[in-house]
């Protein structure tokens, strides 16, 4: 069974992806330097210090402009700024290691973008080997990074190798030549190829593409095309992204607007993609995910340990994972923080010795409890309601789900509730009825993209 055109139209709406809860725009941003640095302290004692941490790193530069992207990003060509940003990046790290005071675990690193391989594969190493110096790396680490086709060398993927990482992410989004140049991101498919080759020969375990759908141009035709290269290429991971067109927040999407296919038919690209997929013998993990069935992804989630957090579904448990760079975010599971976007002003902010923060949220216990209930229902397809969560919910939430219900998108038992298959069409949908901090701000409407 597949969402027929009403329930399309009825839950295409505005809903947040929930990479965390409360979502960035509900933040109460009442942080100061000194009471982040309290939270540090405090979650390394609760969780770092046994389950280790994990870094996600911000390498914000490109060296031209993809248009559907909504990264925070510098364009340019420039390359002398990687090292005043790399000796940002670990003062910032002195900072959290100080707090700390003693040699963390380090459980997973993650470099996002930007465009990561902007850096030169030296420059990388420099960075990573001397954060990686201070701590003590876990066997079951996780160290991945986010490439680009065109120029992710074979000196990158041997540098981080030799680090330890074994996982790459290409960001494809689509092979007809006609949807790249109207998203500004060419990269023909031998290039893609070369780059798989070089990341085998460098013996990474797990290469993940990116892929979207809803871009300008695409067709069920076009997007038949592109999986049959994927087919060929062969990674472990897909992630079938629906494309987020947000142009009063990143107007280069304005260009192509009309395009852009409509609701339904960006609906029948992914029930078709998803089929692929299928056929090609991947299982769905989650909200846009899908894997080999002999992808530790896959393992985690069928033992119910599957972890979801700014970086994207993930097998370790940490929950204490800290953001470097500039508009980075950091997740203490107790309390959130992001830096400034600001390149300069990162860097400036470090040179004092200050944190570079802009905003935060120290989690109360009922957001922790909303959070983890959230996380679940992305995980794990189902999850426990909270009496406490069930008596602070509007009776419109309330009604919301029993609709749901009658629509086949969910089951209520007592206090469980579980999303059927046809549901995780609309999981973002299902988990904002559950969001309280939405709710008790409902005259306020930050801008999202729509859920399906």
């Amino acid at each position: 069974m597949r969402l027929n055109s009403e329930l399309i139209s009825k839950y295409n709406t505005p809903a947040p992806r929930y990479t965390s809860y409360p979502t960035v725009p509900f933040w109460q941003n009442d942080l100061t330097g000194s009471s982040w640095s309290d939270l540090v302290t405090k979650a390394f004692a609760l969780y770092g210090k046994e389950e280790g941490i994990s870094l996600y790193i911000h390498l914000p530069f490109c060296e031209s402009l993809c248009t559907y992207c909504g990264c925070n990003k510098r364009i340019t060509k420039n390359h002398q700024t990687e090292f005043p940003y790399i000796l940002a990046l670990l003062r910032e790290w002195d900072i959290y290691l100080n707090l700390i005071g003693e040699k963390p675990k380090l459980a997973g690193i993650h470099l996002g973008g930007g465009t990561p391989t902007f850096f030169s594969p030296d420059n990388l190493y420099f960075l990573l080997a001397t954060i990686m110096d201070d701590c003590d790396v876990l066997d079951d680490r996780e160290f991945s990074f986010e490439g680009h086709p065109n120029n992710t060398t074979f000196s990158h993927l041997k540098n981080l190798a030799e680090l330890g990482f074994d996982r790459v992410s290409y960001g494809i989004q689509d092979f007809d030549s006609k949807v790249q140049q109207a998203i500004h991101r060419i990269q023909p498919l031998d290039a893609v190829k070369k780059a798989v080759y070089n990341a085998r020969q460098n013996e990474y375990q797990s290469i993940n593409f990116d892929l979207i759908y809803g871009l300008p141009h695409q067709s069920i035709t076009s997007l038949q095309s592109t999986f049959e290269s994927v087919q060929d290429l062969a990674p472990e991971r897909i992630a079938f992204y629906s494309y987020a067109h947000v142009p009063s927040a990143f107007p280069a999407q304005k260009s192509y607007e009309k395009h852009l296919p409509d609701e339904f038919l960006k609906r029948q690209m992914y029930e078709f993609g998803k089929d692929q997929l299928i056929r090609m013998g991947y299982e769905e993990i989650g909200m846009d995910h899908f894997a080999k069935p002999t992808d530790p992804l896959n393992q985690a989630k069928k033992v119910g340990k599957l972890h979801r957090n700014f970086m994207g579904y993930t097998t370790s448990p940490s929950k204490m994972l800290l953001g470097l760079g500039a508009s980075s975010i950091s997740d203490l599971h107790i309390g959130y923080a992001q830096n400034t976007k600001s390149i300069e002003t990162y860097q400036n902010t470090l040179l004092a010795d200050k944190w570079p923060l802009v905003k935060g949220h120290a989690l109360s216990q009922e957001d922790i409890a909303v959070k983890e209930l959230i996380l679940d229902l992305i995980c794990n397809q189902q999850a426990t309601i909270d009496d406490v969560i069930w008596d602070a919910m509007p009776e419109e939430n309330k009604a919301n789900l029993l609709q749901m219900e009658v629509e086949g998108l969910l089951h209520i038992n007592q206090n469980r509730v579980k999303i059927t298959d046809e549901g995780m069409a609309i999981v973002r949908n299902i988990c904002k009825q559950f969001d309280l901090r939405m709710a008790n701000k409902a005259s306020e409407s930050p801008v999202f993209s729509k859920a399906i």
